[in-house]
């Protein structure tokens, strides 16, 4: 096996188009595309990690274009990857500044009089009720929410415990894991009408 085998575009698209062995090309896409995605996600905003995660799902996009015969080779398979990394990291930080603004509105609702999945968490009558759907949202979001609602950590502080990049990092996760814990919620009432009787 050539492990170190070079591509052409014309040959790199036959690759990959290809069901029989497309491993040789796409070790040429990460050998000579990678560290230019790295570079750009860097320059804007991510971390080597947030590169790591965006070049795979651009080389996955790529191979799918390719294997529908939608890449026409009007630009260099060198240049059309770039615009997919620019796109798919613009998107994902335009999803990352959504998710930024919703999350702090839902810390700002911590100071309302109205309940929400927080304060139900902060509540010591209803945490054990809510402890085992917590738990099945894996160790991850466990300690990021019972730190944050229970606890009442600061963002820096719980960021300290985990292996995460920066406090936005613990955000965006937060707020992933309060979506799963009120989807859990909604769709089994009777435990929503327990919670909600704490209040009334």
């Amino acid at each position: 096996m050539e492990l170190n085998r070079t591509f052409d575009d014309a040959t790199l698209v036959q690759a990959l188009r290809s069901d029989s062995n497309p491993d040789d090309a796409i070790r040429h896409l990460y050998r000579t595309q990678y560290n230019l995605t790295k570079v750009y996600i860097q320059q804007n905003s991510g971390s080597e990690e947030d590169a790591e995660d965006i070049f795979q799902e651009v080389i996955c996009t790529f191979i799918d274009i390719v294997k529908k015969d939608k890449f026409r080779g009007e630009s260099s398979v060198s240049t059309f990857l770039y615009a997919l990394t620019r796109n798919t990291w613009l998107n994902e930080l335009k999803k990352r500044d959504r998710a930024k603004i919703r999350d702090e509105k839902f810390e700002k609702q911590k100071d309302t009089t109205g309940p929400d999945v927080g304060h139900f968490i902060a509540n010591r009558e209803t945490k054990n009720q809510l402890m085992q759907l917590v738990d099945s949202l894996g160790a991850t979001c466990k300690q990021i929410l019972l730190a944050f609602y229970f606890d009442n950590l600061a963002m820096k502080d719980i960021l300290k415990t985990l292996a995460y990049e920066n406090e936005q990092v613990v955000r965006n996760k937060k707020y992933k894991c309060l979506k799963q814990l009120e989807q859990m919620i909604t769709s089994n009432p009777q435990l929503a009408k327990n919670l909600k009787s704490v209040y009334e």
